[in-house]
């Protein structure tokens, strides 16, 4: 028993370091990826019903929800739950009475308002935001809108004011309520591209190609979609048009040996991709459209390529040129080579929007003996500091950052399953997008 007694202060004194260095770790996570570390005390009142047209009710509830649930998901507020807020619905600043909203339970320092109606096929919209701790003090924000009533369009305008409330109070940083996110499943008997919003509601096929489609890439401008596919001649990096709807010509992406990974340059004028056309795994870059191509590595073992956002001139990749897969950080032009990771196995590198942080899958005990799990980290570029921002549930791969920095995509695999999920990206607010069929790789949307 003295033993124990002994040996309990110890293991106390070694948790509560764990979880100072825990604290720590996310402290500059949340500071490096816009997170911050103080959430505004936010409420989003159900919006006034005006007008009797039988849309209005159903429109009004889409939109009450859509707005909550953005705002929820921002990462940046301190929400009053709906239990707790006023049942009042004020339409307008003059219905308003801050005192309900600033005090106890809902002790809110924002309220989110408005009214909403439907009239001959139109959606009108007015929203405010409010400092609910002064009184009489003059609207944050106020917007209109008016739009084709229905249910799709009730959801499309919540995110507008969702992110029009996130910008204001976050710094200035657009929201990604309007954004969307691009990934393959094989729900209709083949594996092809789809996409869905950010939340994962609206999910429908991109391609219809029959055959295997892997590591789909938006173009900065949302115009087109890079991607690899298994054809006649192995695997090739075609593109997909959505303003055509089809395939388009990418030259480049169809020489021999296999073409993976592609990946766009910020400013949509450059892909990187990796290519056995030489007999060996390398990195190699053309223009958008196919052109202009050329040999970026020359070691052997060089595989997805991702640039840069903020600088548009380095590139992170994955090379076994030692061993085990790494993560790397090199210079457009092949210079100034380094390496991020230090041991283990670690692929699938994503660059933050900011171009100050990593997020990768690594196995930090792979070897023999180890059962194999793979996990999301975020490490910072500068320092290599890292966080373990997913803990033993399942094979977790493919992070895609938000273009806000404060979330990240990725896929998990659970007992042979794999789905997409979302999280802040110090590793909280972990949320199940897809459901149905087997659906990987993820790719967030610029904007």
């Amino acid at each position: 028993m003295k033993a124990v007694l002994r040996v309990l202060p110890l293991f106390l004194f070694s948790l509560a370091c764990f979880h100072g260095v825990q604290a720590t770790a996310q402290d500059w996570v949340r500071t490096g990826t816009n997170l911050g570390s103080q959430h505004i005390r936010l409420a989003a009142a159900d919006f006034k019903p005006v007008g009797s047209d039988p849309q209005t009710p159903v429109l009004k509830n889409v939109f009450d929800t859509t707005l909550y649930n953005d705002l929820t998901s921002a990462g940046i507020f301190d929400m009053v739950s709906k239990s707790l807020a006023p049942q009042a619905m004020p339409g307008s600043p003059q219905e308003l009475v801050a005192a309900q909203w600033s005090a106890q339970p809902a002790n809110a320092s924002m309220v989110a308002f408005g009214a909403l109606s439907a009239d001959n096929g139109r959606l009108v919209v007015y929203g405010w935001l409010m400092d609910a701790t002064t009184a009489g003090s003059p609207p944050v924000l106020a917007r209109q809108y008016n739009e084709t009533a229905s249910e799709d369009m009730a959801r499309t305008v919540a995110h507008r004011f969702a992110d029009d409330i996130i910008s204001r109070l976050g710094g200035g940083i657009d929201g990604i309520a309007e954004t969307k996110i691009y990934f393959v499943s094989n729900r209709t008997g083949s594996k092809e591209i789809w996409v869905m919003d950010y939340d994962g509601a609206n999910q429908h096929a991109v391609t219809h190609l029959g055959t295997v489609s892997m590591s789909p890439r938006v173009s900065p401008d949302g115009s087109r979609v890079a991607f690899s596919s298994l054809g006649n001649q192995g695997w090739a990096i075609r593109m997909f048009s959505l303003d055509l709807g089809r395939v388009v010509s990418f030259p480049a992406g169809t020489a021999g040996g296999s073409n993976l990974s592609p990946a766009w340059s910020a400013d949509g004028t450059k892909i990187a991709f990796s290519s056995a056309r030489s007999g060996h795994p390398e990195i190699w870059a053309a223009d958008a459209g196919g052109g202009n191509l050329h040999q970026m590595t020359s070691f052997g073992a060089d595989v997805s390529p991702v640039w840069n956002p903020r600088t548009g001139t380095q590139l992170a990749f994955v090379s076994g040129r030692t061993g085990e897969p790494q993560i790397y950080v090199m210079d457009q032009d092949g210079a100034n080579v380094q390496r991020m990771t230090d041991s283990g196995y670690a692929i699938s590198p994503s660059w933050s929007s900011n171009g100050g942080m990593l997020a990768f899958s690594w196995n930090r005990k792979y070897g023999p003996g180890d059962p194999g799990g793979q996990d999301i980290y975020v490490m910072d570029v500068a320092s290599k500091k890292w966080l373990q921002a997913t803990h033993e549930a399942g094979n977790n791969d493919f992070p895609s950052w938000s273009p806000d920095g404060r979330h990240i995509v990725f896929q998990r695999e659970i007992n042979r399953r794999t789905q997409i999920w979302s999280m802040l990206s110090d590793g909280t607010e972990q949320h199940q997008l897809t459901f149905s069929g087997d659906n990987s790789m993820p790719n967030w949307s610029w904007k």
